[in-house]
């Protein structure tokens, strides 16, 4: 089997990003590179708790052609392709549903990130707007709002994107920003409770399930 530890580690990955409540049964994909040529997949529609290195697909970068493993590769295997050909830094590419980011990616705004977090996030998170899972249309969104110095990006009702060098990176992407976009929708839900103080018990609730206010 081609790149049996690489693969290892990408089921053990997954299964770290499930119980993160970042994957959620096939819910969420990734693409890691494993040398010059050949990137590693996530399969399609598997769960994840339940999947095995053969399993984990094996493709080459320049024409997405598979040369090993035993399951159908992602649907936004061209997506992640798309970034890791545009950006020869990036080692690991993760899409996930994580529930707070996810929110943010549902206003569909793009946000600006503070000087403290900046170095990891980058200066804006972009939000690209919504195109169907799998297709060539989201592909190429995706590519056009990848720039060199952002590593997260909001898609519109899809989730989000985040970008490393290696897989560690991208985890501490994902959780940097899952941790910034709670901040701002505390930020956002307290403005609402000061300007809307009629809906201020409903406005509390929902507060609470973020953690309170800042």
């Amino acid at each position: 089997m081609l790149f049996e530890s690489q693969r290892r580690q990408v089921v053990e990955l997954c299964v770290q990003l499930s119980y993160k409540g970042y994957f959620a049964g096939t819910g969420g994909n990734l693409m890691q590179r494993v040398d010059t040529t050949h990137v590693l997949v996530t399969p399609s529609a598997l769960d994840y708790l339940s999947m095995t290195p053969a399993d984990v697909c094996v493709l080459r970068l320049d024409d997405l052609q598979q040369v090993d493993g035993e399951r159908k590769p992602s649907v936004e295997t061209a997506m992640h392709a798309g970034i890791l050909q545009r950006r020869a830094d990036v080692g690991c590419s993760l899409h996930t549903h994580q529930p707070v980011a996810s929110a943010c990616a549902l206003i569909g705004e793009a946000l600006q990130v503070p000087e403290a977090q900046a170095a990891i996030l980058g200066p804006r998170i972009p939000a690209i707007a919504y195109r169907y899972s799998g297709t060539t249309a989201l592909a190429n969104k995706v590519a056009q709002a990848v720039t060199a110095d952002t590593q997260a990006y909001l898609m519109k009702n899809h989730g989000v994107i985040c970008l490393g060098r290696d897989s560690a990176q991208a985890v501490a992407v994902l959780d940097q920003l899952e941790a910034f976009c709670r901040a701002h929708l505390q930020q956002l839900i307290s403005q609402q409770q000061a300007q809307q103080p009629a809906r201020a018990s409903v406005l509390a609730r929902l507060l609470g399930s973020l953690g309170g206010a800042l």
